[in-house]
């Protein structure tokens, strides 16, 4: 199954890509377009048409392409920002009630991978946090405290299962984790079978009010009552990108020498931390294990962050051999929670990001969310994650103005070959952005050795990309934009791709 990076994951060369069944009625008016098909928008697609919505679903690539795809699938109730954060920031009641929210998101995964007979691989596994300074042991502590207020089942313990010295750790009981990919696979079937219909490779280029929201994809038009987007970030200019950053996270799969593996969810309190587990896939077991977390684009080297998450785990595991490295993208919220319900300023259109680290947990509480406030209007959680929390920024107008005033410099240009090439000296398969003429180009060379040129100003919110030689990408560092080599869209904010500058005296031009 195809991702939105160079690198393979664990998961992904078990699968093939999904082919959907149901055909698409054209002239049809669906109650409810959800655009995007990872976590979030599978399951709120799937838990609406159970409850009587017929549905439509728009994945502008194929299901799993983003970070579903990429995720390690842990599932937690402990999650990235702890209750003594949660319960300082929003008060003791609604620590509880994210807590709640935490267990019901394991809970729906466990109860439709049961209803629909799904080969999802689910297993309950306790989840370990554990402290290697007397600093981190003191805060431990407090979260432990904490934990403990807003009704996570949580107590101290003596061992932790990976072979790292600590001063202290804390269990949590009931954690999780799937084979994502499988369980991706088997909501989407589950999907069809309720009668929903599925699109790949339809993206969504802009929604139209009236009568009917009608949304333009490049499968033609699609008409809905309302729409959901789970892209991750929403697309446009909003002011939710101003309140979640974009970061990536590098993972790598790997066997033991000495077979010692173990059972359990693990995590450091480094900033960023580290995380663990392990799962078997075709009757090999595999050690997983990620961190070295950073801002999306802000990273001039991110194959060398590669280097040193091996680097870190050779200090710790006997490893035979590192199988699969990859890395994968999420946004964190300014405040700590994720924003779930509708989109501020409308009425029709719904939203679900900043899920952190917590992405298949909080993807799936979402879908209950989303679920409740479209068939009910109505849900607990409405007030605690609802994206109006977020107080106006001043000058957000002139944000937006600003950047829709933004023309690119090189839209209609045409350069020449020949003096690009002789600018830049790229080996196959390196990029950068160089100046010519005082103004940036972004250049890539292909395997072949020809140049691909493109403008480097992301369409999103006109910021200049950088290159990604880890997951050989264009990445925007503003808002998590990201593009093929070649400047197709990838995933991201926005609806498009990179500007392709056409070359003078090549191809008979």
């Amino acid at each position: 199954m195809k991702r939105d990076g160079e690198k393979k994951s664990l998961w992904q060369n078990s699968i093939e890509n999904y082919k959907a069944v149901n055909n698409w009625q054209k002239d049809k008016v669906y109650d409810v377009l959800v655009v995007g098909g990872g976590i979030t928008g599978l399951t709120t697609a799937l838990v609406l048409q159970m409850e009587g919505k017929k549905c439509i679903l728009a994945e502008a690539h194929n299901i799993g392409f983003g970070t579903s795809g990429g995720t390690t699938a842990h599932l937690n109730t402990v999650l990235d920002t702890p209750y003594n954060e949660i319960e300082k920031n929003f008060g003791l009641e609604n620590a509880k009630l994210v807590a709640k929210g935490a267990r019901e998101g394991i809970d729906l995964i466990e109860d439709l991978t049961d209803v629909f007979n799904i080969n999802s691989e689910f297993a309950y596994k306790s989840g370990y946090l554990f402290a290697q300074t007397q600093k981190e042991a003191d805060e431990l502590d407090e979260i432990k405290a904490a934990s403990q207020r807003a009704g996570a089942v949580t107590s101290c313990s003596d061992s932790i299962p990976v072979p790292m010295t600590f001063k202290k750790a804390i269990r949590f009981e009931f954690q999780g984790q799937i084979h994502p990919i499988k369980y991706l696979v088997g909501l989407a079937q589950a999907f069809e079978k309720e009668g929903g219909v599925l699109l790949q490779e339809c993206m969504v280029n802009n929604v139209e009010f009236g009568q009917h929201i009608t949304a333009n994809t490049s499968l033609g038009e699609i008409k809905a009552g309302q729409v959901v987007y789970a892209t991750h970030i929403p697309p446009g200019l909003n002011i939710l990108h101003l309140h979640n950053a974009p970061y990536r996270s590098y993972v790598a799969a790997f066997t033991l020498k000495n077979g010692n593996y173990f059972d359990g969810l693990a995590y450091d309190m480094k900033d960023p931390y580290h995380y663990f587990r392990m799962h078997t896939i075709g009757g090999k077991k595999y050690v997983i294990a990620g961190g070295f977390d950073h801002k999306t684009g802000h990273n001039e080297n991110p194959e060398y962050t590669f280097t040193e998450l091996e680097a870190y785990l050779h200090n710790y595991f006997d490893i035979a051999s590192i199988d699969y490295k990859w890395s994968s993208q999420y946004y964190i919220p300014d405040d700590g929670l994720p924003y779930i319900g509708l989109l501020p300023g409308h009425d029709k259109v719904y939203v679900a990001t900043g899920f952190g680290g917590n992405g298949m947990t909080l993807g799936s509480l979402a879908a209950k969310i989303l679920c409740g406030l479209i068939v009910n209007k109505d849900s607990p959680y409405e007030k605690l994650f609802s994206p109006g929390r977020i107080k106006p920024i001043s000058g957000f107008a002139n944000f937006v103005k600003e950047n829709a005033d933004v023309v690119s410099n090189f839209i209609g240009k045409r350069f020449s070959y020949e003096k690009i090439s002789e600018l830049v000296e790229l080996a196959p398969g390196e990029a950068k952005v160089a100046i010519w003429e005082n103004k940036k180009v972004a250049l890539y060379k292909d395997e072949n050795g020809r140049i691909h040129a493109l403008d480097p100003i992301c369409p999103h919110a006109k910021c200049i990309v950088t290159w990604n030689n880890a997951e050989r990408s264009w990445d925007c560092p503003c808002h998590g934009g990201r593009y093929a080599p070649n400047g197709d869209f990838l995933s991201g904010p926005a609806t498009h791709g990179l500007t392709q500058i056409q070359w003078e005296g090549i191809d008979g031009d």
